[in-house]
C-alpha cells in the first residue's frame, strides 16, 4: 500500500464522509466516529499551504459528488422506501436518541416482533408449565411466525434501526435485571429477551430477499451477525459479518465483531482472503494481528503504511503503541500515548491500556496525572474508572481499586479490562473465588485474553490444583507462543503433577521464547542444547531444565546442563583486547547452586581437582560458603583416606 493519487484521496474522502453519515443515520454512533476521525486524519490542503482563498470561486481541485456506497439512492425500490417512510424515520430516530428504544422500534414494527419465541433453558420444576398432548416439550422453543409482507413494505434502513432498537431495549433490561458486580445472583441465566423474535424476522427477511428482487446493503446481515454472535453460534455470525463486509465496507463495527471471533493467527490467516480486497482489510489485519499481539516486523511496517495515508490517526497511533506494549517496548509505547494526550487531552479511548503501561513501569506521578485528566473529563466512563483503579492499585490500597473496577463494569459489563484487572486485585486480597469469577468473566468475552488465562493458572497454582493450572497457563502460552514467562509456569506445573520430560520440552521453549524473539521460526533440538547459539540464556531456566533432569535420573545431561549455567555468569562475548567477558549474569544464587552441585557431582565421581576448584570459587563469592567448606573438608578427608590406603 503506497501513498494514494489526488484521485484515489479525493474518492477515499468521500466514501468516509458517505460511511459518518451512513452509520450515524442507522444510530451507529461508534462507528461514525471512527470514520470521522480516519476522514480527518487525511492531510488537507491547509498542510502545506496550497490551500485556496477562503473568497475564491474557483479551487484547485474539484470536490467529486458524494458516492452513495451504503444508502439506498442507488436501488430505486429502496429510495422509493426510505422517501415514502422519511417522516416516520426521523420520529423513530428522535426516539432512539433519547434513549427510547421500544418506543423507537415501535414506529416500524408495532406488533410484529414476536413474544411467544423463547430462548431453551432449563425451566425450573417449581414454576414448569404442564406438559400437554400436540404441545412442544419443556424447553424448546416453538418456532416464531413471522409475515413478510410489513417487512416487505419497509425499507432495509427503518426495518435496520427498528430491530437495532428492540436489540439495544433487550440489552437495556437484561442490565437492569442483572445483580450487583459479582454478587450472590450475578452471572444466573440473564439473557436478551428480545434477540429470538429478531432473528425470527431477520430469517424470514433474508429468506424472502432473493425472490423480491431487492439487493441487501450489508446492514441487517451485520445486525444478524450480532445476534448469531450472541446466542454463541460463532461460525455462522463469521459468515454473516464476511458477507456485510463485502456489501458494506466502511462499517467500523462489523470489522470489529469479526475480529472478536477470530481467536488464533491460524483462523486470521484463513479469512483474510474471504475478504474484499481494499483500504478497510488492510486495517483490519493490522488491528486484528494486534489484537492477537503479533508484533513483528511485518506488521509495524503494514500500520506504517498506513499511518502515510492517515498520518495524524489517534487510532493507528494508538495501535502502534498497543504492538510496542505487547512487545514490552515500554518507553516506545508510553511515549506514543504521550503524545496523543498532547495532542487530544479529551480522548478517553485507550486510556486504560496507557494506564497499565504506566502501572508496569511504576510512573505513579503520571499515572496520577492521567487520573485526574480523565476524571476531569469524563468521570463515568469505562476507560476513566479503569484508570483511576490502575492509580489506587499502584499505592497498593487494593479495596478502593475493586471498587473503582466494579464501577467500570457498572457502566459496562463487557469491558473485558475491568474483570482481568479486578481479578488481579482479587489476587492480592486473596479471594481466589472472586478471582478466579473474574478471570473467567474476562475469558468469556474475549477468548483471546491471555493475561485472564494466565491469571487462572496462577489462581489454581495458589490453591495447589496444578493440573488445573497447567491447563489454563497452556492456553496463555498458545497466545503468546514467544513469552518466555508463560513456558516457564507450564514448565513448572509439568514438574509439580511428575511430567519431567513435559517439563524439559516447556523450558527449552521458553529458552527459544528468550534466545529467539526476533526469529520466530527458530528451534530447540532436544539433547545437549548447544545449539543455542548466541546470547545470554536464563540461567534459572538452564538449572530446572538440569533438576528435571536429574529426577529423570539422566545424569550426564544433568551435568551439561549444569555446566551451562555456569557458563552464563560470564557470557558468550569477549571484549577484544581486554579480555573481560561482557554481557554475562555474573554470580547469582542460582548460578552458585548450580556450582555446588557440579562440585558435588565431581566429587562422586572420583574427579577430586575438578570438584576442590568449584568449592574454592564458592568459598570465594560468598554464596553456599558453609556448604562448600563442610565439601572441601570431605575432599580433603577422602584424598587423605586413599593416600593412607596406597601406603598399606
Amino acid at each position: 500500500m503506497g501513498t494514494l493519487s489526488k484521485a484515489d484521496e479525493a474518492i477515499l474522502k468521500a466514501q468516509l464522509q458517505d460511511a459518518v453519515i451512513s452509520c450515524n443515520d442507522r444510530c451507529l454512533y461508534q462507528s461514525a466516529k471512527w470514520a470521522a476521525e480516519l476522514l480527518n486524519s487525511l492531510p488537507s490542503a491547509d498542510d502545506d499551504g496550497s490551500a485556496t482563498d477562503i473568497d475564491s470561486p474557483m479551487s484547485d481541485e474539484p470536490i467529486p459528488p458524494r458516492t452513495p456506497v451504503g444508502s439506498g439512492r442507488n436501488d430505486p425500490v429502496e429510495s422509493n422506501l426510505e422517501a415514502r417512510e422519511a417522516h416516520k424515520y426521523l420520529l423513530a430516530k428522535s426516539y432512539f436518541d433519547c434513549r427510547e428504544y421500544d418506543r423507537c422500534a415501535a414506529v416500524f414494527l408495532a406488533g410484529n416482533i414476536p413474544r411467544d419465541f423463547e430462548m431453551p433453558t432449563s425451566t425450573p420444576l417449581a414454576t414448569a408449565r404442564p406438559s400437554s398432548k400436540g404441545k412442544a416439550k419443556m424447553g424448546t422453543p416453538t418456532k416464531a411466525k413471522v409475515s413478510y409482507d410489513p417487512l416487505r413494505r419497509l425499507s432495509q434502513k427503518a426495518l435496520f434501526l427498528a430491530l437495532y432498537a428492540k436489540y439495544l431495549a433487550g440489552e437495556k433490561k437484561m442490565n437492569e435485571q442483572s445483580e450487583m458486580i459479582l454478587g450472590p445472583a450475578d452471572g444466573a441465566a440473564a439473557h436478551n429477551k428480545e434477540l429470538p423474535g429478531i432473528s425470527a424476522i431477520l430469517q424470514e427477511w433474508f429468506a424472502n430477499v432473493p425472490s423480491s428482487g431487492r439487493e441487501s446493503q450489508g446492514w441487517l446481515e451485520y445486525l444478524y451477525g450480532i445476534i448469531l454472535a450472541r446466542g454463541r453460534n460463532d461460525k455462522q455470525a463469521l459468515e454473516y459479518f464476511i458477507k456485510s463486509v463485502h456489501l458494506y465496507q466502511y462499517n467500523w463495527g462489523a470489522w470489529q465483531e469479526l475480529c472478536n471471533l477470530i481467536g488464533t493467527l491460524e483462523e486470521l490467516t484463513a479469512v483474510v482472503p474471504r475478504l474484499p480486497r481494499n483500504l478497510m482489510t488492510f486495517i483490519f489485519h493490522v488491528y486484528a494481528s494486534q489484537e492477537l499481539y503479533q508484533a513483528t516486523e511485518q506488521i509495524h511496517g503494514q500500520l506504517s503504511q498506513i499511518l502515510s495515508c492517515f498520518p495524524s490517526s489517534a487510532f493507528l497511533k494508538t495501535q502502534q503503541a498497543l504492538l510496542h506494549y505487547h512487545a514490552k517496548n515500554f518507553d516506545e509505547a508510553e511515549q506514543i500515548f504521550s503524545d496523543l494526550l498532547v495532542s487530544d487531552p479529551y480522548r478517553i479511548d485507550g486510556l486504560d491500556s496507557y494506564s497499565n503501561i504506566l502501572y508496569v513501569m511504576g510512573m505513579r506521578p503520571k499515572l496520577a496525572f492521567l487520573a485526574q485528566v480523565a476524571t476531569a473529563t469524563d468521570k463515568f466512563r469505562p476507560e476513566t474508572c479503569c484508570v483511576v483503579g490502575n492509580y489506587y492499585s499502584l499505592k497498593l490500597e487494593h479495596e478502593k481499586a475493586i471498587m473503582y473496577f466494579r464501577r467500570a463494569l457498572t457502566l459496562n459489563r463487557s469491558f473485558l479490562s475491568a474483570w482481568t484487572l479486578m481479578g488481579h486485585e482479587w489476587i492480592e486480597k486473596h479471594n481466589t473465588h472472586a478471582a478466579i469469577e473474574s478471570y473467567r468473566r474476562a475469558v468469556d468475552i474475549n477468548r483471546k485474553d491471555y493475561r485472564a488465562w494466565y491469571g487462572l493458572g496462577q489462581t489454581y497454582e495458589y490453591l495447589d490444583l496444578h493440573s488445573y493450572a497447567l491447563f489454563y497457563y497452556q492456553r496463555a502460552a498458545a497466545l503468546r507462543p514467544y513469552d518466555p514467562k508463560l513456558w516457564m509456569a507450564v514448565g513448572q506445573c509439568f514438574g509439580r503433577v511428575g511430567k519431567y520430560a513435559n517439563g524439559i520440552r516447556a523450558y527449552k521453549r521458553a529458552l527459544v521464547a528468550g534466545s529467539y524473539v526476533d526469529n520466530p521460526e527458530a528451534s530447540l533440538v532436544s539433547g545437549e542444547g548447544s545449539s543455542l547459539g548466541g546470547g545470554v540464556l536464563d540461567p534459572e531456566v538452564l538449572y530446572q531444565i538440569a533438576l528435571f533432569y536429574e529426577r529423570l535420573e539422566d545424569m550426564p545431561e544433568c551435568a551439561a546442563y549444569m555446566e551451562m549455567v555456569l557458563a552464563q555468569e560470564e557470557g558468550p562475548e569477549y571484549e577484544e583486547g581486554s579480555g573481560e567477558a561482557s554481557g554475562g549474569v555474573g554470580v547469582t544464587a542460582t548460578t552458585s547452586k548450580a556450582r555446588l552441585w557440579l562440585a558435588r557431582w565431581e566429587f562422586i565421581r572420583g574427579m577430586y581437582q575438578r570438584s576442590m576448584e568449584l568449592a574454592n570459587e564458592l568459598c570465594q563469592d560468598g554464596v553456599e560458603v558453609e556448604e562448600a567448606k563442610a565439601l572441601v573438608r570431605d575432599i580433603r578427608a577422602r584424598i587423605e583416606s586413599e593416600r593412607n590406603e596406597g601406603r598399606t
